[in-house]
């Protein structure tokens, strides 16, 4: 900005441009190449995106985001995914979400990942999410983890829930693929590939998530 302003000073009245060889193009003439970042309430320091919460009757807690990677905190970037806006991107190779919006930006929260095996890819719509969700384990999560049978039918959302505060349902054509965007209580697992399939964002990203779809966005898993 300040070669800008420098740029934009009138001084033809005491210079001789062509015998200093300047370039004496108005800078207002020149487009830019992009629109700025937008600004958005939401996106501010991690000490505020990140402290304490109230949120559905629970206290959420604090993320020591000093620990996470600067890279996996909540951010506005340039959009490279060339979707739609209102189109959430996962790349999994980046342990990134994009929510894309207009204008050529986008909103990126990082995230964590299913382990080799456990991943899922393609294009499919978020069917609906909810709030605080139950979570149920499937039977062969079970057949590894016997312990788990005491929530066969299914875990009350809560602070120690898997799927944390908020959960978006990932339907392809009509059926339940199985597969979730979801909150975690482990911050620490953001960039990870440690989950069973799912993607998991840390629970004040989910919720800022969550506020901003409409619950029938397009997803892309690439």
């Amino acid at each position: 900005m300040a070669l800008l302003g420098l740029a934009g000073c009138s001084t033809t009245d005491t210079l001789d441009l062509p015998q200093m060889q300047l370039d004496n193009t108005v800078t207002g003439s020149v487009p830019p190449m992009r629109p700025a970042i937008s600004v958005d309430k939401n996106i501010t320091g991690p000490d505020v995106m990140y402290a304490s919460l109230t949120d559905g009757g629970f206290q959420v807690p604090e993320v020591p985001w000093q620990k996470v990677k600067p890279q996996f905190r909540r951010q506005i970037v340039v959009d490279k995914t060339g979707e739609a806006p209102g189109t959430i991107v996962v790349h999994l190779q980046e342990r990134m979400l994009y929510l894309v919006q207009p204008g050529g930006d986008a909103i990126r929260y990082g995230v964590g990942i299913g382990k080799d095996g456990f991943r899922w890819s393609g294009r499919a719509n978020i069917q609906y999410g909810r709030e605080w969700p139950v979570w149920t384990p499937p039977p062969e999560m079970i057949q590894r983890k016997p312990e788990l049978v005491k929530w066969q039918g299914g875990q009350p959302g809560g602070l120690t829930n898997p799927l944390g505060a908020r959960a978006l349902y990932i339907y392809q054509n009509g059926k339940d693929t199985g597969y979730r965007i979801h909150g975690s209580p482990e911050w620490w697992s953001i960039g990870q590939a440690m989950s069973s399939g799912c993607v998991r964002l840390i629970n004040q990203d989910i919720i800022d998530l969550y506020s901003r779809v409409s619950k029938k966005n397009p997803v892309v898993v690439v």
